[in-house]
């Protein structure tokens, strides 16, 4: 209805301006907007106030110049008026709105999808956690942000490669091998003075009674770097193993581990390194190698390699971000937590300096969850190990509830999240009252199968029949699936699909409570059965890009 709408506006003005009643052919893009208030219509544009300075006329001159060349061919329009200062308010016939039913049956499980992305290829990296512990619920909320907008972007036409980050190098490695080390002497007879800085949770005493069990006190007889060397690698390998399960159990995977190690063992960051130095964009002072990020905006220059001759993780970063480059992607997003904002201007500044454009890299910002039960905060500490895993929010709340509660709220906006509330079948709960509505259309249709209606076909004369206000107005909303889609691919928002979906509910349900769909009128009967699979449908598809199931019955 828009692309109608939006054509024949823009060839009303170019006929205004052939037949000299428009002083500019510079035309903005047209934008249409439901109007919040009923009574002015279904669909309104700010056109003729965007043309005003360039037109040099009165923004309502310009709106009655171009409804008087205004054609409507399809006689979709009712009325016309223009509102405020230079607004045009349309009013459609409402039997216009049933193309949309039309196409919704035609194309299935393809409504909603577009070419917005054009084939551009677009790499993904998203929860990335350290392999030194189990994922907790904020790498849960990262995790369903990242995967919907992978499937988002992909249902408008991008080539999406998602990628998962193993930071398997470093200081929090051997963190890992000495706390589990230190457990495993522990086990073993031996006093030690466990460091507040390692890792407590009893998940590091199962990795040590597993060393124990297969090395018996051979580490003993080691030296100690080589005993924490063996147990950080054993560790990492046995969590990153329960990180896959745990993700797979969430419905997200993933094109491609890369592990950090890697860009070591294949000399990527000591290349890039000298690469940049040979650019003059990594100088040396005081001993260390600094990279000349100010230069590119950020608030000041950067270690790379620290003056004892060790790299820094902006090192490693900086590899890692151009060998994803390297690989043909021409957009970059990662999905972190809220606390890494002030890593983002010196990797922009890396990927700039490289040579891309700034916004070819982009960062998805992912706030806190607070994790509640029936109102009260539920207790958390990080490396003490009692924090609340997503494997257990998972098995108590399921899957679904999970992923579609995360994205109810902007993921910049803090989420609280009640597990209590995750559990009921009452409308409270978000993704019950959303897929209630999938499962109750599901209900209807093998009702009419059992009356003999199994075969609800397209019919142009029976949807005819849709003439009630919530009839209308539930095909208005199914109409703007494809529109909230592209939104969201557009803008990495994956909330404004959730959003939708809680909205078609919501219509849904004012259309149930006034409406029999299965009425002793044998072709209303059919137009409604038409309507409520097209719900059906859109609901089905809008789940599928949230990665939420939309069951049959509940």
């Amino acid at each position: 209805m828009k692309t109608k709408l939006i054509d024949a506006i823009q060839h009303a003005a170019a006929e205004a301006f052939k037949q000299g009643h428009l002083s500019s052919s510079r035309f903005p893009a047209i934008e249409l907007q439901a109007p919040k208030t009923a009574s002015h219509g279904d669909l309104a544009t700010n056109f003729c106030m965007q043309m005003a300075a360039v037109q040099k006329m009165a923004p309502r001159k310009i709106a009655e110049i171009i409804l008087a060349h205004l054609d409507d061919p399809e006689r979709l329009i009712t009325k016309t008026e223009i509102a405020g200062p230079g607004f045009i308010n349309f009013f459609i016939r409402p039997e216009a709105w049933h193309a949309v039913l039309a196409d919704i049956h035609h194309k299935d499980r393809r409504y909603g999808e577009s070419n917005v992305g054009r084939g551009s290829k677009v790499q993904i990296e998203f929860v990335s956690a350290n392999p030194t512990g189990p994922l907790h619920v904020g790498h849960g909320r990262g995790a369903a942000v990242g995967d919907s907008v992978a499937r988002i972007l992909s249902c408008c036409g991008y080539e999406v490669h998602k990628e998962y980050y193993i930071n398997d190098s470093g200081r929090q490695i051997n963190t890992l091998g000495r706390s589990v080390f230190m457990r495993y002497q522990e086990l073993l007879g031996r006093t030690v003075a466990f460091p507040g800085d390692c890792y407590q949770g009893d998940y590091i005493y199962d990795i040590a009674r597993g060393i124990m069990a297969d090395k018996g006190d051979a580490l003993l007889n080691q030296a100690e770097d080589e005993a924490v060397s063996y147990c950080a690698r054993l560790a990492a390998d046995i969590i990153l193993g329960g990180i896959r399960d745990d993700l797979t159990a969430f419905g997200v995977t993933f094109d491609n581990w890369f592990s950090e190690q890697s860009l070591y063992d294949n000399n990527k960051v000591q290349e890039t390194i000298e690469k940049f130095r040979q650019s003059g964009q990594i100088y040396e002072k005081d001993g260390a190698l600094w990279f000349d990020t100010e230069k590119y905006g950020d608030e000041k220059n950067r270690v790379v390699v620290r003056s004892n001759g060790r790299t820094t993780y902006f090192a490693s970063d900086i590899a890692y971000h151009q060998d994803k480059f390297d690989r043909g992607f021409e957009t970059l997003i990662d999905v972190w937590g809220a606390d890494h904002h002030g890593y983002i201007g010196r990797l922009k500044a890396a990927v700039e300096a490289a040579g891309h454009q700034r916004d070819d890299f982009k960062v998805i910002l992912v706030q806190l969850v607070n994790l509640l039960r029936q109102g009260e905060p539920v207790a958390m500490s990080t490396r003490a190990g009692e924090f609340e895993t997503l494997q257990d929010v998972v098995k108590e709340v399921g899957k679904d509830a999970a992923r579609f509660i995360f994205l109810t709220r902007h993921y910049e906006s803090p989420l609280d999240f009640d597990l209590e509330l995750a559990k009921q079948k009452t409308n409270d709960n978000p993704v019950y009252y959303v897929q209630y509505v999938h499962a109750r259309i599901a209900s209807i249709l093998r009702k009419a199968a059992e009356n003999g209606s199994a075969d609800v076909t397209w019919g142009d004369q029976a949807v005819d029949r849709l003439r009630e206000d919530e009839e209308i107005q539930l095909i208005k909303t199914l109409a703007r699936f494809p529109e909230i889609v592209a939104k969201s691919a557009r803008e990495r928002e994956p909330h404004r699909v959730t959003y939708y979906l809680m909205d078609l509910a919501a219509a849904f349900h004012s259309f149930y409570n006034k409406h029999r769909v299965l009425t002793d009128d044998a072709q209303l009967a059919q137009a409604r059965l038409l309507l409520v699979m097209a719900i059906k449908r859109v609901i089905r598809n809008g789940l599928a890009l949230l990665g939420v199931s939309a069951p049959d019955r509940m």
